[in-house]
């Protein structure tokens, strides 16, 4: 640490300020659900929120915010810094893109940064990234050419100028997305938020007398890189090696990482991997890549230092231009969740040998669906729902019901999607023998069945995965089950936008996790368990498990009259 203030900074002092900077992000977070104006934002909470200091690095982020969009933030704020140096922003000012290779890799994300001002002086920047309901373009997710087919897209531009909207931009985003007021609802809240954290981060400063964040900036991202150091640096040096297979779309991918440990330092090389495709918008950017590679070793070795960019310092990663996880322009990004999803597991997979306790067997994955229209009755709608299948298994526990991961999204609860569109949502259940068998056993997947209650047909588009190679486990654990989707009963193998009459019926079968270690090693009690809670068949337990149910509960009957007779005793 080179700043004089930074090491006279005690531990309890810097951590009672960086737990109120967390708690600035929180609040930032917070107002964007209350304000927000579409469910991708307020109930799917398909945004990120982050503080950055005067250069651009990342402090905080909201503790509910998904973590690659706070790791990409400082990346795009200091992109955006580039056409517009620090010195020439006023207060006021917000910071606008959407650009794919500058902000979240895909062109429904905008990223809106704005610059804080302290006694005239710059001290900080606020970013936002949030998906927005419509930027133009095609309504699918999955069949595109290239990136213009997507919609329309915003290079580094002042939203907002010295605290007015500029008109030029506001109109550039209404007219060329579907629904206006809801997007531009959206952004203009997210500015409004801003405002809360800039009010905040001003009355912190001068709570603690200081004139900028230089000194504590500096302690923060200095003790967090050299704790993830020192997490790397007990690791044995030498190379790991993985690579996993995916359905990609209209054909499989594969992914393959190289991570060499070298004292305190991390490098990953995706070299290996499969080039990108112009007949499939599943290609990532290297931004996103980036930020999901970057996470999974934060959180297996530095799991309590909340998320800040010291973190990132002691990580290296490379990956070949024009591949899949580094795509180039304009490559078709828009459902790039299909590759990236994948990057964690295949991380855990090649440190698995060195972290066995840490690490986590595959998801089911995100299984996004959106419904767009209009009517009389509920006007011009864009309703988005998030759904994700069972987590994986680790070491020491079961997978979890379904779950984000590893995005941080939440679902959009079926009162809003039936208040807000002509769709009524008739089952969502688990599915009985879907999660990976292990010793720990995969987090179950889900059915959900959608029926269109419209008076004329609708668009309905769905980005399913894991149809073809399911979730795998880890240590001997087995696969999820597979993804299944069904219209009016016959199975679909191409997703382009469904044109959804009247009466028609969707069934959506999300994936299970992959399940940890062998399943005949898994305590009978648990089975037992498993089959009550409907978690697992009576004969998936005996085939896979080995466990004979009814056997099983004759011994605990008996088992239960010996206990009330020693109670009587």
């Amino acid at each position: 640490m080179n700043h004089p203030k930074a090491a006279a900074l005690d531990p309890i002092s810097l951590e009672i300020q960086w737990q109120r900077l967390v708690a600035i992000a929180d609040e930032i977070d917070n107002a964007v659900i209350r304000t927000s104006f579409s469910t991708i934002v307020g109930e799917s909470h398909d945004f990120g929120c982050a503080l950055m200091d005067a250069a651009g690095a990342g402090l905080a982020q909201a503790q509910w915010s998904p973590p690659q969009f706070c790791t990409m933030l400082p990346r795009t704020t200091r992109d955006m810094l580039k056409k517009f140096p620090p010195h020439t922003l006023k207060e006021g000012d917000v910071l606008a893109t959407n650009d794919p290779w500058i902000g979240s890799t895909h062109l429904p994300d905008y990223n809106l940064v704005s610059p804080v001002f302290h006694k005239g002086k710059l001290v900080a920047f606020l970013g936002t990234v949030a998906h927005v309901s419509d930027v133009g373009g095609h309504l699918g997710d999955l069949e595109a050419s290239d990136m213009f087919i997507e919609g329309t897209r915003l290079m580094p531009n002042k939203f907002y100028v010295e605290g007015k909207v500029a008109p030029i931009i506001e109109e550039f985003i209404a007219a060329n997305c579907r629904v206006p007021d809801m997007v531009l609802g959206d952004l203009h809240a997210i500015v409004g938020t801003h405002q809360i954290g800039i009010k905040r981060l001003r009355e912190f400063l001068d709570d603690y007398e200081l004139d900028d964040l230089v000194a504590l900036s500096e302690a923060i991202q200095g003790k967090s890189e050299l704790a993830l150091r020192a997490a790397i640096g007990a690791l044995p040096d030498g190379v790991s090696e993985y690579e996993i297979t995916a359905d990609g779309y209209l054909e499989p991918f594969t992914l393959k990482v190289r991570i060499e440990i070298r004292g305190g330092e991390m490098s990953m090389d995706f070299a290996g991997s499969s080039p990108q495709q112009w007949h499939s918008a599943i290609n990532a950017a290297f931004n996103i890549s980036y930020a999901t590679a970057v996470y999974p070793i934060k959180a297996m070795l530095a799991p309590r230092i909340p998320n800040n960019d010291g973190l990132v310092r002691p990580i290296h990663i490379t990956a070949p231009e024009g591949s899949i996880v580094n795509c180039t322009f304009p490559a078709p990004v828009k459902a790039r969740a299909k590759v990236i999803k994948h990057i964690p597991p295949l991380i855990f997979g090649a440190l698995a040998p060195l972290l066995g306790d840490e690490v986590i067997a595959a998801a089911g994955g995100i299984f996004p669906f959106h419904v767009v229209g209009e009517d009389e009755t509920y006007g011009r709608y864009a309703v988005h729902m998030l759904p994700h299948g069972g987590l994986g298994a680790t070491k020491m526990a079961d997978g979890l019901l379904p779950a984000a991961y590893p995005h941080n999204s939440t679902v959009t609860p079926t009162e809003i999607i039936e208040r807000k569109c002509p769709v009524i949502m008739t089952r969502k259940a688990m599915i009985t023998d879907s999660g990976g068998a292990g010793e720990r056993r995969g987090g179950p997947g889900q059915e959900i069945v959608l029926r269109s209650i419209a008076a004329k047909p609708v668009m309905l588009t769905i980005r399913p995965d894991l149809i073809r190679y399911p979730a795998p486990g880890l240590a001997g654990g087995g696969f999820g089950r597979a993804a299944e989707v069904l219209l009016n009963g016959e199975l679909l193998t191409r997703f382009r936008p469904i044109e959804w009459k009247p009466g028609d019926e969707v069934v959506l079968r999300v994936p299970g996790g992959g399940g940890f270690g062998d399943p005949r090693q898994r305590d009978p009690a648990q089975v037992f368990e498993d089959v009550v809670l409907g978690y697992v068949s009576i004969a998936e337990a005996a085939a896979t498990y080995g466990v004979d149910i009814q056997m099983r509960a004759e011994e605990m009957h008996l088992d239960a009259i010996r206990r009330c007779v020693r109670r009587t005793r």
